[in-house]
């Protein structure tokens, strides 16, 4: 990932509304949520959750597919790796002890997802 991209990531989570939102697509996983479903969960207004949306979308960051009458809304899992991958790639310095514990994290919270990462 370049650093425009990154920084378009960035910006878009740099929102406490797109943040919210992007953080329960994550934990919704591949399977997504409807707009109505994201809508009542982060207690947002219709015309608010579509510019969030549109703006996470816009990033990379949120996709969406059609199913029936609704539109499902994912986390964008590849953008989302790729700029976790950017923000550490210059991590450790040689010192593995600095990102030690982001694997751990990162492990954790796929174990308790019940799922290998």
């Amino acid at each position: 990932m370049e650093s425009p991209a990154a920084v378009t990531s960035l910006s878009a989570l740099a929102h406490p509304g797109r943040l919210e939102v992007f953080r329960l697509l994550v934990r919704a996983g591949p399977e997504g949520l409807a707009a109505g479903e994201i809508a009542r969960a982060t207690d947002s207004l219709p015309n608010t959750l579509s510019a969030n949306l549109n703006i996470l979308a816009a990033a990379g960051l949120v996709d969406s597919r059609r199913d029936g009458r609704s539109i499902i809304y994912t986390a964008g899992y590849d953008r989302m790796r790729e700029l976790l991958a950017f923000l550490m790639e210059d991590c450790c310095g040689g010192n593995p002890e600095i990102c030690g514990p982001l694997v751990a994290l990162a492990s954790r919270a796929c174990a308790a997802e019940g799922r290998a990462c």
